[in-house]
């Protein structure tokens, strides 16, 4: 299998970032993974097909918001909050404190198993 692209946090783009940020799914997968915890893609969930999470997921990989990474044939995600935070400074905790104030992307939930 390839390696997925990361963009370096140089590379980021605000555009791209928020573009990413402009659907609700993917704000409730941001939303899900700012605990800083790695998730398996199995264990989220969200009222979409699984085709859709992953086309929602490339779409936050491709910004940079998140970090994935395959073991086997298993793929994990991370959101990177320090990357995010070096490049554009309180972005991530306002669009968090509005998307919760707001409970956008609330749909999106995660399992405890993978």
């Amino acid at each position: 299998m390839r390696q997925a692209h990361h963009p370096e946090p140089g590379e980021m783009s605000l555009v791209a970032v928020l573009g990413a940020l402009s659907d609700p799914i993917r704000v409730g997968l941001v939303r899900v993974l700012s605990d800083g915890r790695e998730r398996g893609w199995g264990q989220l969930r969200a009222p979409v097909a699984k085709s859709t999470l992953s086309h929602h997921l490339r779409i936050l990989r491709d910004a940079g918001l998140t970090r994935t990474r395959q073991e086997g044939t298993r793929c994990f995600v991370v959101l990177r909050r320090h990357d995010l935070d070096t490049r554009f400074p309180g972005l991530l905790d306002a669009v968090l404190e509005t998307a919760d104030n707001d409970d956008v992307g609330a749909q999106v939930q995660v399992t405890g198993r993978g």
